[in-house]
């Protein structure tokens, strides 16, 4: 089962996950790698917005349908969307053991990336996630204040970057999720959780208009294709 969460109140990027980027809008490239690895009726857009399903129907999904408005809100977690969405397949007699959930604001996410997550996925576990090899560092280069003054974060005697423990960053590209673990709780609260690692520029994630204007200039600079 494929989950593809698409609110429509976005702040940073108005009406950002129907925005066209090069021709296209953003959602469609998500929809598009999803259906790289699912069946169209394996795949729920949950929404709370009338343009979005229109969009998404006009792109040739059903959108089986309309988020609740009290999981449309600032306040409302990525948990309670997903659970509904469980809910819902499961009134109707579809009973998933695992969500692949991707998010539509990242263009540069393909199908590799997915079938890559998916294959270190077992029910053993609790959750693959997609992730970048962060230059920042706890150990060298990251503080927090303490007392008034900036202290690091993570105690250390590295001399150099390179001798530090490498630190990911989950990049919100992919989550492959264990049902029976959601159901426990929320992804926060999750422990066997293994990494899938992907390179920075694929890992694109877009929340603000300098995301948007980098994704941009990243398709036009490398002539970039964004499809499955």
């Amino acid at each position: 089962m494929v989950i593809i969460p698409a609110r429509g109140g976005s702040k940073g990027v108005p009406g950002k996950n129907i925005k066209s980027l090069a021709g296209k809008p953003l959602i469609c490239y998500t929809i598009d790698v999803a259906r790289g690895i699912a069946a169209d009726k394996d795949i729920c857009v949950t929404t709370d917005s009338d343009e979005i399903i229109k969009v998404v129907s006009d792109y040739g999904l059903d959108v089986p349908f309309k988020r609740p408005e009290f999981l449309a809100t600032d306040q409302s977690g990525s948990y309670e969307v997903l659970l509904h969405a469980v809910d819902h397949y499961r009134s109707m007699g579809e009973n998933y053991d695992s969500i692949v959930l991707l998010q539509p604001t990242s263009p540069f996410r393909n199908k590799t990336h997915v079938e890559g997550a998916m294959s270190l996925f077992s029910l053993e576990i609790d959750m693959v996630v997609s992730v970048y090899k962060s230059e920042l560092n706890p150990y060298y280069n990251l503080f927090e204040e303490e007392n008034g003054f900036l202290t690091q974060s993570k105690k250390s005697t590295f001399a150099y970057r390179q001798e530090c423990p490498d630190i990911y960053a989950y990049n919100g590209a992919v989550y492959v999720i264990n049902i029976a673990s959601l159901l426990q709780g929320p992804l926060s609260g999750f422990k066997k959780v293994k990494k899938y690692v992907m390179d920075e520029i694929s890992s694109t994630d877009i929340d603000t208009m300098l995301d948007w204007d980098w994704a941009e200039f990243i398709i036009e600079k490398y002539n970039l294709k964004t499809t499955a």
